[in-house]
Parts: C-alpha cells; structure tokens; sequence
C-alpha cells in the first residue's frame, strides 16, 4: 500500500507540472462559495479528477477544481469545493488536499463553509469568524501510523486559529463596514441537518453554529504547522420559535448572497498578509 507522504509527493510534482509559482496561502471554499475564484488571476485551473490521488467532489454547489493563480498579490492555490466525511470518503482523502497545499508550500489556510446558526444574535447571511471548534466528527484525520515528515504525533490545538489572523480579519471587516461575529463551530458528520434537540444541545455545550466541514481540513493544517483562519457564513437558523425545513438549495442561495462579502473580506486580508 502506497504511504500518504508518497501520494502527496505524487500529486505535487502533477501540479508543479503545470504551473510555475509557489503558493503561500491556501483557501478552503464552501458551500456556495466558490465566487471568490472570479477575483482571482487564474494561472490553472485543473479537475480534481485529473490530479494523482484527490478524491472527486459528489456535492452540488463544490465545482471540484483546484485553482492556482494571484489573489490580493499573494501566490495562491484554491479548492473551490471541498470534501466531506458523508460523502464516504475516509478522513485521510477529504483531507488529502490539504496535505498537497502544505507541501506545495502554502504556510496560511484558509477557510469558509456554509454553517447553521444557534447562536440567537445570528441572522441569515451573518459571517462568523472561529475563534474554536468542537469536534463531533466520528473519526480523527491523524488516527494511525504518525509520519513526522508530516508533523508531530500529539499536534496541540489550544490555538488551532491564529489569533493574528482573527484580529487582521476583525480589522478588515471594520474597515469594509461588515457585521461579523466571533464564534465556536461545532463540526458533525453529515449529511441530514439537525434536528431541533440536537441544535439546542449543540448550543448548550458552546457551540454558536454547525457544519458538516472544516473541523478535520484545521486539525491536519495544524499537524502541518499552518496558521489557520475560518469563517463560517449563516446560512440558516437552528434556533428559532417555529423553525422552518432546511434544504440544501436554500443554504446554497444564503451562501451565495453571502459570497461577495466574504470575498472582499479575504482578498483584503491577504493583501496584507
């Protein structure tokens, strides 16, 4: 069985082979989200079909390419549409791309979902920035062999957002005149939303908002030494008097109204970067 180091080292000489700068930040798009490549000068743009080893993103709303190119002066490289714990793949594969990303160079992810808010001062199109998560996922993307080429067996996360990069990202919005909220983020497997007791739960051990991402993307980052920043847009509201059906379509169009803020809000703190 091929080892992860090798596979990732596969799939950065494909994408070296294609492309002639060094991405220093990598961006993570959700949900709905992916407008942000349109502010981009696209260097390449290939299929995560054609790359050794990506997995192949199954979710409407996730193109499924990676992009390589400038953003805000920086060399970046761009999953526009991620991949999930529900759609089968293992904790290793839906974070793969990641691994990719740090050895092509990257030092800076980040990242955005589409999340359920619980937190009662949320509306609808809100942008909350993670300060912390809660971890529910049912496996751990660093369970197994460590391979210290990669990073150190027991990774600390008392911090596994940079507080730098909280406190550019609070600047930033001030400056653009955004609402934005600081928050935790509960991250659960996927794929049926929550029902109204597991929303009030969820709330009640100090999460503010739920998604079914992003949670396993930070925990590798981290073993891979990367700062991290994530930023969750509110695409609904689990706690509410008289909660309406959720579906994905509507998370999709809350995320999409939401998308050009949160582009300003990322293409402005990579320029300072």
């Amino acid at each position: 069985m091929q080892q992860l180091f090798d596979k990732i080292q596969e799939a950065c000489r494909y994408i070296q082979g294609k492309v002639t700068g060094r991405p220093e930040i990598g961006i993570v798009l959700g949900s709905g989200l992916a407008a942000l490549t349109e502010a981009m000068e696209v260097e390449e743009s290939l299929p995560y079909t054609s790359i050794p080893h990506f997995p192949h993103s199954t979710v409407i709303g996730h193109p499924g390419k990676l992009m390589l190119g400038r953003l805000g002066g920086k060399q970046v490289v761009v999953m526009a549409g991620r991949f999930h714990y529900y759609e089968g793949y293992s904790m290793e594969a839906l974070t793969f791309p990641i691994r990719v990303m740090r050895a092509l160079g990257a030092g800076v992810l980040m990242l955005s979902n589409a999340a359920g808010g619980m937190n009662p001062a949320f509306r609808v199109g809100d942008m909350m920035i993670l300060e912390d998560h809660i971890n529910l996922m049912p496996a751990h993307p660093l369970r197994g062999p460590n391979d210290d080429r990669l990073g150190p067996r027991f990774p600390d996360m008392s911090e596994p957002y940079t507080g730098s990069l909280i406190q550019l990202a609070l600047a930033q919005a001030a400056a653009e005149g955004f609402r934005v909220h600081r928050g935790v983020y509960a991250g659960v497997p996927g794929p049926s939303f929550e029902t109204r007791a597991e929303y009030a739960y969820l709330h009640r051990i100090g999460a503010d908002a739920v998604g079914m991402s992003t949670v396993p993307e930070v925990l590798v980052a981290v073993h891979g030494g990367m700062q991290v920043f994530a930023l969750s847009v509110i695409t609904d509201l689990g706690i509410r008097e008289d909660p309406a059906p959720i579906t994905h379509e509507e998370v999709l169009a809350a995320a999409a109204d939401a998308a050009p803020k949160m582009t300003r809000l990322f293409q402005g703190m990579i320029e300072k970067l």
